[in-house]
């Protein structure tokens, strides 16, 4: 049975954003630092503010996770698929719409 955890994480500039953002997986998805221990397939709900903005709640399962101590890694995190709902179609759409222009770059990210 996956577990459930909630994570909160605050982006404050696009760079960031841009470094989190997982645009490879179906429906979006974000990295969010943490030393909290999840596996793979476990549903997380990521209380997201993003840029100043109100916070968001974005229901999802975690699709990555980056342990401590990995190579070349800054960060330990999970990495996040959006949930084909309401609240992860308006997030994928507004992280898009904020990063417009930047997602065809070749800077690194925390995951790629």
């Amino acid at each position: 049975m996956a577990q459930k955890g909630i994570l909160s994480y605050t982006i404050d500039d696009k760079q960031e954003l841009y470094a989190a953002y997982m645009p490879f997986l179906t429906h979006g998805g974000l990295f969010v630092p943490t030393k909290k221990r999840f596996k793979l397939g476990d549903e997380v709900l990521i209380l997201l503010s993003l840029l100043g903005e109100e916070r968001i709640a974005i229901p999802g399962r975690v699709a990555w996770i980056t342990p401590p101590g990995s190579q070349h890694s800054i960060n330990n995190g999970v990495g996040v698929q959006f949930s084909d709902s309401a609240e992860g179609n308006q997030a994928q759409n507004m992280i898009v719409s904020l990063l417009a222009g930047m997602l065809d770059g070749d800077k690194p990210t925390h995951t790629l």
